[in-house]
């Protein structure tokens, strides 16, 4: 069985950072470009920022753009975002999945809290 697994999530105060990880079981998604997502109460999901295997072609939302990092390590089937300048508009779940996403890899998400 497929599981993506999102954890680091919390409360944190504007200007804060957090680390968020994914991790994969079930199979590779070593050659697979993988993308964080994130929801925000009311709103649409959106995509924060993806990266392929090569880990050369990284493309960021223009609203996390400067203040989020995506990495991944592939031998540990491992995705990861540092988000650093933490903005309370950045308050969501996030989730990670494929690029473009799989309905079937959507995972129960890591609540990202920021507020004073």
């Amino acid at each position: 069985q497929v599981q993506l697994v999102e954890s680091g999530g919390g409360l944190v105060q504007p200007g804060g950072s957090l680390r968020l990880s994914c991790a994969a079981s079930g199979r590779s998604f070593s050659t697979y470009i993988m993308g964080w997502y994130r929801q925000a109460p009311g709103k649409e999901r959106e995509r924060v920022a993806s990266i392929d295997w090569t880990k050369r072609d990284i493309v960021y939302a223009d609203s996390v753009k400067g203040r989020f990092t995506i990495s991944r390590d592939s031998a540990q089937n491992m995705l990861s975002l540092q988000m650093n300048t933490l903005k309370p508009e950045d308050t969501a779940i996030y989730y990670c999945n494929t690029v473009p996403e799989r309905t079937e890899y959507w995972g129960q998400g890591t609540q990202v809290t920021v507020s004073s």
